[in-house]
This record gives structure tokens, sequence and C-alpha cells, in this order.
């Protein structure tokens, strides 16, 4: 693992931005990479930053305005960009005498290498990413909660198909992206190359609680999406209750139709 400039400088911030639903790396290029898979570039002052194709691009030791100025060359790379994008910051600290770990607020390495910023990147990028979903779930709780409560509370339900439709979609939305584009749940392609650094991962899965936030979201998105579901059934239930009456008035006004036709033959 080759050492990086930045382990000279002893300590330095770790900074993730999500910029939107997607980057480009492909059209972006990895010509002048520092590494790929995740993809790590040099920044102008001599930091680094790290990109993946999930919208997350991560920051080491680079000032305000080199961000600035980075993001902006990314932008047109950046599908769908949010307004109040979610950010994660932490301390690196470099110490030759110590070994790889975590401490509050702050990660500790050993030597600064390119694998470890990748490493650190990698979780990063999944928090800020399991911090956007966790916010989208709370709102579409707050979304389904009164469709339940007027439920339990007059035993029927609002015409609210679309609502209920839209609510279903974005559960699945938010699971594909999670599971097909971050794939949270995975470990990095690195540590199959570098297997000396999953003791690092795997306290950073902890300090982040990654796994515990993914399972707490999972669970969350299918109490939702089989409560959408359930109640979409029964307003589907109601429509085809209402179509059967309709039917059998049908039927019955046929039936009085015809005996009325054969009462004035006779």
């Amino acid at each position: 693992m080759e050492t990086l400039p930045l382990s000279r400088k002893g300590t330095f911030k770790a900074r993730a931005v999500l910029l939107g639903e997607r980057l480009d790396l492909r059209a972006l290029g990895s010509g002048n990479a520092l590494a790929t898979s995740p993809l790590a570039v040099a920044v102008q002052g001599g930091g680094v930053a790290v990109l993946f194709r999930y919208g997350v691009a991560v920051f080491f030791d680079v000032a305000a305005m080199e961000e600035v100025s980075f993001l902006e060359r990314l932008r047109p790379y950046v599908t769908r960009p949010y307004e109040r994008p979610e950010t994660e910051e932490i301390a690196i600290a470099v110490e030759p005498q110590a070994k790889d770990g975590v401490r509050p607020g702050s990660v500790v390495f050993e030597g600064c290498t390119i694998e470890r910023l990748q490493l650190v990147a990698d979780i990063l990028s999944k928090s800020v990413l399991l911090a956007l979903y966790e916010a989208r779930v709370s709102a579409e709780f707050d979304r389904v909660e009164p469709l339940a409560a007027d439920l339990a509370e007059q035993g029927r339900i609002p015409g609210q198909e679309r609502a209920l439709l839209k609510n279903i979609g974005a559960m699945l939305l938010i699971e594909s992206r999670m599971v097909g584009r971050a794939e949270i749940s995975e470990k990095p392609e690195l540590l199959w190359e570098q297997p000396g650094l999953e003791g690092l991962f795997v306290r950073l899965q902890d300090e982040f609680e990654i796994r515990e936030r993914h399972l707490a979201l999972e669970r969350k998105m299918n109490l939702l999406s089989h409560t959408a579901q359930s109640v979409q059934q029964l307003i589907s239930a109601r429509h085809s209750i209402r179509v059967e009456w309709y039917i059998v008035i049908l039927i019955v006004f046929e039936i009085i139709l015809t005996l009325y036709e054969l009462f004035i033959r006779h």
C-alpha cells in the first residue's frame, strides 16, 4: 500500500457530501485517478476526493474553497442534484505507532494509504445515503399514518388510491437504490485485495451503525409497504363490492323489464 503525502499532516478532516441521485463516473473519466473501485482523484491543494456512482463525493484534507471549486466541476455529471445535500464529517489522525482503529469523533490510521481513505469513504458515503433514506421513510410514515388512523377510528378509508400507489413506489425505489446502486449491506471490493483492513472496516461499520440503520430502515420500509398494500387491497375490495352491486341492480332491472314486456304482450 502506497503512503500518501497526507500522512505528514498528522490530522485532517474527511467530509462526505451527497450531491444527487447519481454521479456519472464513466462520463467523468478516470485518466488521472489515484485508484479505482471506488474512484479516487487528487484535488487542487493536495487533498483527495473519492467518488461514488450513487451521487456521493468524499473529501479528505480539502479546504472549503477547493471543495466548492471541485463540486462545480462535478455539477454536469450529477443527475437530479439535491438542494440541501446530506453531509457527514469525521477527523482522521495518522499515528505510525498506533494501530488502525476508531475513537470518539475520529479515525486512527497507522499509515495514510489510498486504500484506507477508500475504506473510510465507503462508510461515510453509505452513512449519508442512509440519512437521506431515513428522512424520506419518516416522511412517508407521516403520510400513511392518517390513513391508518381513519381506518382504525372510522372503519372507512378515504379515496386516496393515487397517494397509496405513490407510497408503494417510493418504497420500491429506495429499496432498489440501496441494494442495486449503493450495495449498503455489502463489503467493498478493496477488502478482497486488502484483507488486513477488514478489522478497520468492521470498527467503522460499528461506529456509524451502518448495519443496524440498514436493518431498521428495511423493517420500516417493509411495514410501510405492507400497510400501503393492505389499505390498497381494502380500497380495491370496496370498489369490487360496489361493482357487484351495480351488476345485481342491472340484472334485477333486466328481469323487471323482461317481465314487463311479457305482461304487455299478454
